[in-house]
């Protein structure tokens, strides 16, 4: 039976939360694990649900995977076997891919289905293909399956054209055993690609250069097991800042790293949220006047495109006209449709929104297209005058780890309700 999230708006926030580990480190982590020969201990997993996704997939391959505490996996390959990866599991996310670049880095060779995920209009993966070309393997399309195989990985010189995250760290993934230095030039920077580069490392691979635009990978003969804690995730930890700036009278949000916010911080600085920035934490009081601001999506260190959505919904209540240009996906403003049926002021144009406010939202049913506009109908729902109702809540649990839980631990109305389905 499907879910709606049911949030009462209108009560005022209160306490500490603390954030759980990287999503978009872990979906690539769990992949990464595989390439050991020995077992791999990941802490601060997120209860979500693409981490059950990706556990199914490792029992496909006959990894044994372990769930110790709540946020503690061990992952086994020792005994695994490289099937096809034709199931329908594979087609419900996107960071699936990833075990393109670990199995062909460890077999020489993979058979999977395309993989899924929110639709953000095309985010196509011929530059992850590109990538494993030029490393020798050879990769052919047949009936909605991809086959990638070589007889030997020989690492070379590969130009991104795009600075794609899941693309370099997949590119890196299939290096680690090539033949030789593998070298990306114009990789991505985000932290994620640091986090997926420092297991590989702990578990023997040869890898520098992560977090700039250059990686160089020198291939070796095997890696062992290790044991690694993920970072946390910066996107769920600036949702609850601007879930703070919204709607908390005082709010502490722990287990950050400040650095990998910078771009979100400084924009709700100057709207003139009141906050204290420590080393690990971000505390926020109450703001009786936001200014609008103008916000352009751009890779990191720019302003992450996961937060324009979150942050769209808080400048509802600023005052003036605020416009959010979007770089990355430009079809990225679905969330914009479902702020108006709330009573937003927000004019949408060509990978462009301006929203003038303040505006009083009021309570509607609405629902989640994506991950990032589930966060964003969360902080609506927070400011609405009345009960918001959203549906297709599969998509926020892909992402946040138990939100629902933290916002009622910080005084929030929020609850689950099943609905009937007319058949």
């Amino acid at each position: 039976m499907p879910e709606v999230m049911k949030i009462e708006g209108g009560h005022l926030l209160e306490g500490e939360v603390t954030i759980s580990g990287a999503k978009n480190a872990t979906v690539a982590l769990i992949p990464a694990a595989v390439l050991a020969n020995g077992p791999v201990t990941i802490v601060g997993i997120p209860q979500i649900a693409d981490v059950d996704s990706l556990s199914e997939i490792l029992q496909i391959l006959k990894v044994d995977v372990k769930e110790i505490d709540r946020d503690h996996l061990v992952i086994d390959p020792s005994n695994m076997e490289n099937t096809t990866l034709d199931q329908d599991i594979v087609t419900k996310l996107r960071a699936s891919y990833y075990f393109m670049g670990a199995l062909l880095g460890k077999y020489g060779y993979v058979k999977m289905q395309m993989p899924g995920g929110c639709y953000l209009g095309p985010r196509p993966i011929d530059l992850h293909l590109k990538g494993f070309e030029a490393l020798g393997a050879t990769t052919t399309y047949d009936k909605g399956c991809y086959t990638i195989e070589a007889k030997k990985l020989v690492g070379t010189k590969i130009f991104l054209d795009i600075a794609s995250v899941g693309a370099t760290i997949n590119i890196m993934m299939a290096a680690v055993y090539a033949e030789g230095r593998t070298t990306i030039e114009n990789a991505a920077k985000e932290p994620e690609i640091i986090d997926v580069a420092t297991l590989l490392n702990k578990m023997g691979a040869r890898i520098r250069g992560a977090g700039t635009n250059v990686i160089t990978i020198d291939g070796v003969n095997s890696l062992n097991g290790c044991f690694h804690e993920i970072i946390p995730d910066r996107i769920e930890a600036g949702t609850f800042i601007i879930i703070a700036a919204a709607v908390a009278k005082k709010m502490v949000i722990n287990n950050i790293i400040p650095q990998h916010l910078d771009a979100l911080l400084s924009k709700l600085q100057e709207m003139g949220v009141n906050m204290t920035i420590d080393v690990d934490k971000v505390t926020i009081e109450h703001t009786d006047k936001l200014k609008g601001v103008d916000v352009t999506t751009k890779p990191y260190p720019g302003f992450a495109t996961d937060l324009q959505q979150p942050l769209t919904a808080l400048l509802t209540q600023a005052e003036g006209e605020s416009r959010i240009d979007e770089t990355i996906y430009i079809e990225r403003f679905k969330h914009c449709i479902e702020l108006q049926r709330m009573g937003a002021n927000i004019e949408l144009l060509n990978g462009s929104a301006i929203i003038k406010g303040p505006t009083q939202l009021d309570g509607a049913k609405v629902q989640a297209t994506d991950l990032r506009c589930g966060a964003a109908m969360v902080v609506a729902g927070l400011l609405c005058d009345g009960i918001t109702e959203i549906s297709n809540v599969y998509h926020i649990d892909r992402g946040y780890s138990e939100i629902d839980e933290k916002l009622k631990k910080l005084g929030a109305n929020i609850w689950r309700e099943t609905i009937e389905v007319d058949e």
